[in-house]
């Protein structure tokens, strides 16, 4: 008799030699929450613990097909987009995400850590604005991040309001915006859930020590597996933001740089209960 498969998510993204962010730090976070991440490489990522260095973005058919042979295969139930590479690859992945309107689609494009891409970079984030943000279930984005973009539609650059903000983006057509990284009191970090009826929820979480690498990429994708496994958005959110304090309360500093998120934090708890 065939057991009760996973949840299975279909993930899109670069390759971190690191695993801190990308396509292999959505696999733990994934398994972590009891799903199995079908990676779709994007790009391929060179760099350290310390920093990224630089960004290969793979062809646009070889994206599409590893995609599409996977779809055919088996029964996906959410998409997760990170680090898409390339304009081209922005048109190939919307192409295949409008294909499944019925599945959550989390997206989080955005990586503080990636300089931009040259003459290029206004125009990803155009498509992305266009093209992918329309169709996201949730968007997940930092308030720096969230300024820059609004930028491509502000008259003046310079007024901030990060509310307004998001919900131009929700008119758009994204159903749910998160914001993070937004300053609280001293020490504070506040993540801020909006859809078309404005503040859907206000998190306020304690500033750990020290620098991380790949937080945001534990976040999205933790919220991306809570939805496949039947969550609500609003109660995926709040869960996935828990799992990624603990996540980054337990991080090791695995090489010189910055500290990583342990995603398997709570299977090293259990053994040593049971030792």
């Amino acid at each position: 008799m065939q057991n009760q498969i996973s949840p299975l998510i279909l993930s899109f993204g670069a390759s971190d030699p690191v695993a801190a962010t990308g396509i292999h730090a959505d696999l733990a976070s994934f398994a972590a929450m009891g799903c199995y991440g079908l990676p779709i490489v994007t790009a391929i990522l060179t760099g350290d613990t310390s920093q990224i260095d630089d960004l290969h973005p793979l062809d646009g058919d070889l994206v599409d097909e590893q995609a599409r042979t996977v779809l055919e295969d088996m029964p996906v139930l959410a998409f997760k987009v990170g680090q898409v590479g390339s304009v081209e690859n922005v048109t190939v992945i919307a192409e295949i995400v409008s294909d499944y309107p019925e599945l959550p689609l989390v997206l989080d494009p955005f990586n503080a850590a990636i300089t931009e891409q040259g003459p290029e970079a206004e125009d990803l984030v155009l498509a992305i604005r266009e093209l992918l943000i329309p169709q996201a279930s949730l968007l997940m984005i930092s308030a720096v991040e969230l300024s820059r973009l609004a930028e491509t539609w502000k008259e003046n650059p310079e007024a901030e309001d990060l509310a307004a903000d998001a919900m131009t983006l929700i008119e758009s057509g994204c159903e749910y915006i998160l914001v993070t990284g937004t300053a609280g009191e001293t020490g504070e970090v506040v993540n801020t859930l909006y859809n078309e009826s404005g503040v859907v929820r206000r998190d306020v979480w304690q500033r750990l020590p020290g620098s991380h690498a790949g937080a945001g990429s534990t976040l999205s994708a933790a919220i991306a597996a809570l939805l496949a496994n039947g969550l609500e958005i609003p109660e995926a959110v709040l869960e996935a933001q828990e799992f990624t304090q603990a996540a980054l309360s337990h991080a090791q500093r695995l090489g010189m740089g910055r500290l990583i998120p342990d995603r398997y934090f709570w299977a090293r708890e259990d053994s040593q209960l049971t030792l």
